[in-house]
């Protein structure tokens, strides 16, 4: 069964840190672009960033400069370093990648959602 499983989310104080993970199994040829999405209470779910398999990364603009996303192909992960949190980062925050199932044959993939909360 192909899955994300994120880890890492919790409440910490605004201005401190967090690492969310997530990764990816099952039976799967390749995994092409990973990344992460939020949600927060009443809001569309928006992109945070997300990172090729060859490394080029894409950023939201509320979290340029602040975040940073990292993969590491052998183990199928994806990490979210998020730094100078603020209370507007609370969500609801998703890991999202497109697997090769086979050459020719994609599909996204959603996991479960790991919640972060910044208090003021």
């Amino acid at each position: 069964q192909r899955q994300l499983v994120e880890s890492g989310g919790g409440l910490v104080q605004a201005g401190g840190s967090l690492r969310l993970s997530c990764a990816a199994s099952g039976s799967i040829f390749s995994i092409n672009t990973m990344g992460w999405y939020r949600q927060a209470p009443g809001k569309q779910r928006e992109l945070v960033a997300d990172i090729t398999r060859g490394g080029s990364t894409n950023y939201g603009d509320s979290v340029q400069d602040r975040f940073i996303i990292s993969r590491d192909n052998a183990k199928n992960t994806v990490y979210l370093q998020m730094n100078s949190l603020k209370p507007e980062d609370t969500a609801v925050y998703y890991c999202n990648a497109d697997f090769i199932i086979n050459p020719g044959s994609m599909r996204t993939y959603w996991g479960q959602g790991t919640q972060v909360t910044v208090s003021s």
